[in-house]
């Protein structure tokens, strides 16, 4: 079995990108390396690097349920990485559409809210 901080690393640049993991890694201090450690081999190395769904699926999951559990936080992030997953505004919209449903209209308008506002930054740096 390959190395999952290797992995993890690998997959989080393909999926966050370069700049954005250079930035994590260099903010990086000893109180929240193990955490770092954590995130890159769990979430990157494990649950992203997994073929079993696409990237694209794996987007339009974790934007749903970063919006279901209020940790807007994140969102813009995830919202940069569509990008590099294949996910479109449309399954954007899908999957704030089943956070409206399932979890609540404020919690679905606020990530919507912070969607828009990431997409136009997005096209204004193009």
């Amino acid at each position: 079995m390959a190395d999952r901080t290797e992995i993890g690393m690998t997959t989080r640049r393909a999926v966050l990108g370069d700049a954005h993991v250079d930035r994590a890694e260099a903010a990086k201090t000893e109180l929240d390396a193990p955490f770092q450690s954590l995130i890159t081999e769990a979430a990157w190395g494990t649950v992203w690097a997994s073929d079993k769904i696409s990237r694209r699926e794996r987007s339009m999951l974790t934007l749903a349920l970063l919006a279901a559990t209020g940790n807007f936080e994140e969102i813009p992030m995830h919202i940069r990485a569509t990008a590099n997953t294949g996910a479109s505004k449309s399954d954007v919209i899908e999957a704030f559409q089943h956070v409206a449903i399932y979890a609540g209209v404020p919690k679905a308008n606020h990530a919507l809210k912070l969607a828009k506002q990431t997409y136009q930054e997005m096209e204004a740096a193009e």
